[in-house]
């Protein structure tokens, strides 16, 4: 098994809209095609049956998050067309036992979603020793927001296991080769449904893990905060605050100069009507790149002018 075996998530709403991502991924080299649990939700075992029968030679994963009654949902699986049946990690272990049980009386196989479990790399584990097929290293949006890395943790249990890896969730395009590095299989892609060009997409992430070499791979992360810049400056200060239902949004500001975009740390200074000693200090405290938030109490009197600029410099 040579091959690393490119996974996309059709986690997506409507059947007819899967069905087309499905179509123009396989194009773009797509091994496997899974119904993602929103598409689940939304259309039920019919997504199943669906991929299964526009595309008969490709193995299809259904993403059912099981939790409980891991025979029942697997079996169920297995019926519609399923070839791999995923279930959670934090299942207790009679519901991962029996799933797997029911798995191979229907010729099916098990992987095992590692997502939000407490000790992934213990978990991984003990469901190998169960007798799981896979294991997906999963690293969930809310996880990524308060700094889990994916790749840190596929490392980690690439270490203890021997089975096939998948790995998913916050692994961009240029970071796909490094999962060669580990026994990774299958590189499960929701991302790829956001795209404008599936097609080209696919074919972009299947050319990384192809032509990647895994003893020369080096997985080099940007940090938190060049994350963090990069985004920001993506996207209008509307579309932030949005995002933030409006919240902490500082009112009453107009800029300057017009087509300037400014993102930064922001240092903060509270002072006093015409008092600058603050903001002069402030200059000490700012780093290359930080921003200074000056608050006076009044927006008519200054605590900052250009013979002060001067006199900062």
């Amino acid at each position: 098994m040579k091959k690393k075996i490119l996974q996309v998530a059709l986690d997506v709403l409507e059947l007819d809209r899967a069905i087309e991502i499905a179509r123009e991924s396989i194009e773009g080299g797509a091994d496997w095609l899974e119904a993602g649990t929103p598409l689940i939700k939304s259309e039920g075992m019919d997504a199943v049956r669906a991929l299964r029968e526009a595309f008969p030679s490709h193995k299809i994963v259904a993403d059912m998050k099981t939790i409980d009654t891991g025979a029942i949902e697997v079996e169920m699986a297995a019926k519609s067309g399923a070839n791999v049946v995923a279930i959670l990690a934090v299942s207790d272990d009679s519901t991962i036992k029996e799933a797997i049980r029911a798995a191979r009386k229907y010729g099916v196989e098990v992987m095992v979603d590692i997502i939000n479990h407490v000790d992934p790399v213990k978990r991984a584990k003990e469901v190998e020793e169960m007798g799981v097929d896979y294991i997906c290293v999963h690293v969930g949006i809310d996880q990524q927001m308060v700094g889990i890395d994916t790749l840190d943790l596929l490392q980690k249990i690439s270490k203890e296991v021997s089975i096939p890896l998948a790995v998913g969730g916050g692994v961009g395009c240029g970071e796909c080769g490094g999962c060669r590095k580990f026994k990774c299989r299958d590189l499960h892609r929701g991302r790829i449904i956001r795209s404008a060009d599936v097609r080209g997409s696919t074919r972009k992430i299947r050319r990384s893990i192809d032509t990647a070499s895994g003893a020369e791979v080096r997985i080099e992360r940007r940090s938190k905060d060049e994350e963090i810049y990069e985004l920001f400056m993506r996207v209008s200060t509307p579309n932030i605050s949005n995002a933030m239902h409006r919240k902490g949004v500082m009112r009453g500001l107009k800029p300057l100069f017009e087509g300037i975009k400014m993102v930064g740390k922001a240092v903060t200074v509270q002072t006093f009507e015409g008092d600058w000693a603050k903001p002069v200090e402030a200059t000490d405290v700012a780093k290359a790149g930080d921003v200074i938030v000056v608050y006076s109490g009044s927006k008519d009197v200054a605590p900052w002018g250009s013979w002060l600029h001067g006199v900062a410099r």
